[in-house]
């Protein structure tokens, strides 16, 4: 961890001259929580789940700092994600857990990516394109979530048939759990022992696999006989317990805040209303704060009309009316010397009071996954903690950086 005066420069939000409204991002976070998800395991690798943008929080990053903190290897659901972090200079294990076309199966032999395979047409795909190198896969048995992936009875067929790809390398064996984040339900421990029960079969059939991995953030937090020998963690890597139903057993802090800052301050009358078809209408004489943030950024219009709420002066605020595509407009009657460049927090911390991105969530209607993963590209990201740290994961210095995510494959623009 830094030394606190690192954390004071690092967080000072005046070095900040880029768009008011940002995602701010703790590396030293991201560093804690994978050294703290690694403290769980005895013998198995962590997969750094970066997919959705690193669940918002920027792909790259998050990928170069989990990387440098004890994981191995990282997971994305698409080929171009893939392709990202190989373009950043990503060189470790990739897994590509979604399905692919022709196209991709190009990338994933151009750009070594580990393809999850479910057919035999997948395979001939990147046989099509393989590169005299192996073309390393893996194989994920529907045990019980009912998705992707392919029954059980089905999965010695679909091995054999791959064995006319000579550029095919069995490398893992995978499934997924549907309940783990409801520990009261007992269907994790059978998804568990059909998917064990299914890989000794394989193997007395001639396909081993060096990796076979099961337990995703909610495993590998409460069920160790889950860990096989790898893991892949998600929302516990960006500071979430994924169930309130579990007690944690690895502290974890949340990683991303996001803020912006007061556009406006103006009182109106009582009967007055407020933004489109005037969903508010004020009952008393009212302070009115504008914030530059909107669904244009990703947050839910489910917000608006005083069902979420936001710091200003470390106190909190309703959104009143709706939530625009670049404004939301907040009633700061009650909080006093309220002026146009003070600081709102939608999440993080102000003063001594902290919204993370599950009470936002709820105010919303949804879940945490939600909001972080909806935080759109114009958004910019802005990587704090340690200044080594940060100039590593992000190749820039602190003062440096303004990264909004590019739409195609939420790429990190760097501008000096």
């Amino acid at each position: 961890m830094p030394a606190p005066t690192d954390r004071v420069t690092a967080l000072n939000s005046e070095s900040w001259t880029g768009r008011v409204t940002r995602a701010e991002i703790d590396l030293d976070a991201i560093a804690f929580n994978v050294r703290s998800l690694c403290s769980l395991l005895s013998g198995a690798e962590l997969m750094a789940v970066v997919k959705g943008n690193a669940y918002g929080h920027g792909a790259v990053a998050v990928a170069r700092t989990a990387l440098d903190h004890g994981a191995t290897r990282l997971g994305v659901y698409t080929m171009g994600e893939g392709v990202e972090l190989r373009q950043a200079g990503i060189h470790c294990p990739v897994l590509v857990f979604g399905p692919f076309q022709r196209d991709e199966a190009r990338d994933a032999c151009l750009y070594d990516l580990t393809p999850t395979i479910s057919s035999i047409a997948a395979g001939e795909m990147l046989q099509q394109h393989e590169i005299n190198r192996p073309i390393r896969f893996h194989v994920k048995i529907d045990t019980g979530l009912h998705r992707s992936g392919i029954p059980p009875t089905e999965a010695a067929d679909l091995l054999r048939g791959l064995q006319q790809f000579p550029a095919l390398q069995r490398e893992g064996l995978y499934t997924h759990f549907a309940c783990a984040d409801e520990p009261e339900r007992d269907c994790t421990s059978a998804q568990l022992a059909l998917f064990l029960r299914t890989a000794r079969e394989l193997e007395a059939a001639g396909f081993s696999f060096p990796l076979k991995h099961a337990a995703n953030s909610a495993s590998t937090l409460s069920r160790p006989d889950t860990h096989l020998n790898l893991v892949r963690t998600g929302i516990s890597l960006y500071g979430y317990n994924p169930s309130s139903a579990m007690p944690p057993t690895a502290p974890l802090q949340p990683a991303l805040s996001l803020r912006s800052q007061v556009a406006r301050v103006h009182a109106i009358p009582a009967g007055a209303g407020v933004g489109y078809g005037y969903a508010f209408i004020a009952e008393r004489p009212t302070c009115i704060a504008l914030a530059p943030a909107g669904y244009g950024d990703g947050l839910p219009r489910t917000l608006g009309n005083g069902h979420g709420r936001v710091l200003v002066h470390g106190m909190q605020a309703p959104i009143v009316g709706r939530v625009s595509m670049d404004q939301i407009t907040v009633d700061v009657t009650d909080i006093e010397n309220v002026v146009e460049g003070d600081d709102v927090v939608l999440i993080g911390a102000q003063g001594e009071t902290f919204q993370d991105a599950t009470r936002l969530a709820a105010q919303a209607g949804t879940i945490n996954y939600d909001i972080l993963t909806g935080l759109l590209p114009r958004l910019p990201r802005r990587y704090v903690g340690d200044p080594r740290l940060v100039k590593r994961a992000t190749g820039v210095a602190q003062s440096d950086q303004a990264f909004p995510s590019a739409p195609a494959f939420h790429r990190e623009t760097r501008t000096k």
